[in-house]
């Protein structure tokens, strides 16, 4: 009987190439697994709640007027917000890789959303005082278009749980139609549910906001159909628009009331380029 070969066969070159692989591909995957866990410096922002600045809010009205008729209005002024997890919430990778993938979701840098350093009694402190910064800015913006003295006109804004400097525009559009409307009878609005986003100066200047496209999404959920926004933000808001909502950019109070006025009489409302 002839002897047996106890001589292992080499290895193939594929053999070796599967080995390589493998051998490579185990820290990788062990990495993968621990990138999976780490806490990464993001937060995830979603389309948050809106309101109708013409109406109330947690059984208050949102905008108060003394010293002055008020009007009736109809239609409604939607001041739009996002949600995003809290400054202590732990986002891992797959939350960022869902996040990139949906457009109802954003993923945005951790110090963008909230300042480094702050704790969440800090962070709710700032907003709060960010909103009430935005109502005075607003108040003092309506008056000023309408040439009327806030000695003799007094308005309280009060809007529940939000914090930011976001809804000063709305605000002050709301001042204007509950004192003058579109200043021939009518409402401002024209019956209309008209959302929007922006900061507003005292000298009625509207500046940029950030999470456009998730406030229009919460606007076309709530019913709206016209969607006010920071001319600077046209491009951002164009990109992931709702079907049905159009969009006006402004600049300043003015030109934001100007623009509504059109759109209630048929004129000619200004649009964001085109993307």
């Amino acid at each position: 009987m002839p002897a047996a070969d106890s001589t292992p066969a080499k290895p193939s070159a594929k053999d070796k190439r599967v080995r390589t692989l493998a051998v490579c591909a185990a820290p990788v995957v062990a990495l993968l697994a621990v990138a999976a866990l780490v806490p990464l410096p993001f937060a995830i922002a979603e389309p948050g709640s809106t309101v109708n600045v013409l109406g109330s809010d947690k059984n208050h009205q949102v905008i108060t007027v003394t010293g002055a008729p008020s009007r009736k209005t109809s239609g409604q002024l939607r001041m739009t917000t996002i949600t995003a997890t809290g400054p202590a919430v732990e986002i891992s990778l797959p939350d960022v890789v869902d996040g990139w993938f949906r457009t109802d979701r954003a993923v945005m840098p951790h110090d963008a959303v909230y300042p480094a350093g702050q704790t969440d009694q800090e962070v709710e402190q700032h907003n709060v005082a960010e909103m009430k910064k935005s109502q005075d800015s607003a108040t003092q913006a309506a008056l000023r278009y309408l040439g009327r003295s806030p000695k003799d006109v007094k308005v309280d804004l009060r809007l529940a749980d939000i914090g930011g400097p976001s809804a000063g525009l709305l605000f002050a559009l709301g001042i204007v139609d509950k004192l003058d409307g579109d200043g021939r009878g009518g409402d401002l609005t024209g019956g209309r549910t008209i959302a929007g986003t922006g900061t507003i100066d005292p000298d009625g200047t509207v500046g940029a906001v950030g999470g456009v496209s998730l406030k229009e999404q919460a606007a076309k959920r709530d019913g709206a159909t016209v969607f006010l926004v920071p001319k600077d933000e046209c491009s951002d808001a164009s990109a992931e628009l709702p079907r049905g909502l159009r969009l006006i950019p402004v600049t300043e109070l003015k030109g934001a009331i100007d623009a509504l006025k059109a759109l209630a009489s048929g004129g000619n409302v200004p649009s964001c380029p085109a993307a």
